[in-house]
């Protein structure tokens, strides 16, 4: 088990993080998502024992990790940690990167490794090809089969698909964690991604002003958000009076409903009028004003014309629901 103590780390006179506490059972997968500069990648590095932290404690199991106060090289045998960098080696093969940390006295458990970890990657006919000559995309599928290589207990991972092409990357979103799962290696990954989070963390640690806001499951935190920001982070979100939806009400509150959450009809419920349409393949995403001021973001099945009226309602399941947030 992981466990994260009161954790804390300032760069400087600048405090990063604070009082930074979470534990991951073995075969755990936790998302760590917030803004840019919310701290990501410096709670993966303090993992990682890259940075020394002010205070705090981290620990696998009964192995506390110590960090460069304490260790010239970081890291330990059983974690192994992707950065943004891949440090892969550029002037040998794909191959060679992948099996560099792979004992050479068992080289038909070397080679079955290095196969099973190409197929995963979907990088086997660039086997022999030399890493300089590869994309970023795949690189960075190499380098996530290099840090696999040697069945890590604890794999952290930092933005692990952002240089990869939208035709590889779903394939191989569901192909590493299935065998993280499989594996029960315990995932950390850092993102701003949604599709890396939703359908495959087991929870979702939220960052912002140095501190956790929220730690719940994914289906908690999209259904539940706590607030806008929290909201904001799974993509579009309108912020509803009650007032607006129910003129008779007496609650002085608004709701947080995503764009899919509004159904559009010819003549009853909020009063908007379309300003722009925007094309998302399975639906158009259409913004539209609520009293000729406040923006609200909605689906449709179609394009909608410009300055076009259009009633919107919310299911009072939904209302219900955000209301006891």
């Amino acid at each position: 088990m992981l466990k994260v103590n009161a954790l804390s780390f300032s760069y400087k006179d600048e405090t990063i993080l604070k009082n930074i506490s979470f534990h991951a059972d073995k075969g755990a997968h936790i998302s760590i998502i917030g803004e840019s500069g919310c701290g990501k990648s410096t709670l993966l590095k303090l993992l990682y024992g890259i940075l020394q932290p002010n205070e705090g404690t981290i620990f696998w199991g009964d192995n506390q990790i110590l960090g460069p106060d304490y260790n010239l090289v970081p890291g330990e045998k059983y974690m192994k940690y992707l950065s943004q960098d891949f440090d892969l080696m550029p002037f040998i093969s794909v191959e060679e990167n992948i099996s560099q940390f792979l004992s050479v006295f068992y080289p038909e458990e070397l080679k079955k490794r290095t196969l099973e970890l190409l197929n995963m990657i979907e990088m086997l006919p660039f086997a022999k090809t030399k890493v300089k000559y590869l994309s970023g995309g795949q690189q960075q599928r190499v380098a996530l089969a290099r840090v696999l290589a040697q069945k890590p207990e604890i794999l952290l991972l930092d933005e692990p698909f952002s240089h990869i092409d939208n035709s590889r990357k779903n394939n191989l979103r569901r192909n590493l964690f299935s065998y993280l799962k499989t594996e029960e290696i315990t995932c950390i990954v850092a993102s701003h991604d949604t599709n890396d989070i939703l359908s495959f963390a087991d929870e979702i640690i939220v960052l912002k002003d140095q501190h956790i806001i929220a730690h719940d499951t994914p289906e908690n935190l999209y259904n539940f958000p706590k607030n806008k920001y929290v909201a904001s982070l799974f993509g579009d979100v309108n912020v509803i009076p009650i007032a607006a939806l129910k003129p008779y009400a007496t609650i002085e509150k608004s709701i947080l409903v995503y764009p899919s959450e509004l159904s559009a009809s010819d003549k009853n419920g909020l009063k908007i009028k379309v300003t722009k349409s925007f094309f998302k393949g399975s639906h158009y995403l259409i913004e539209g004003l609520l009293n000729d001021s406040e923006i609200i973001l909605f689906n449709s099945s179609r394009a909608l014309k410009f300055n076009e009226v259009v009633y919107l309602n919310i299911a009072l399941e939904t209302i219900n629901k955000r209301l006891k947030e």
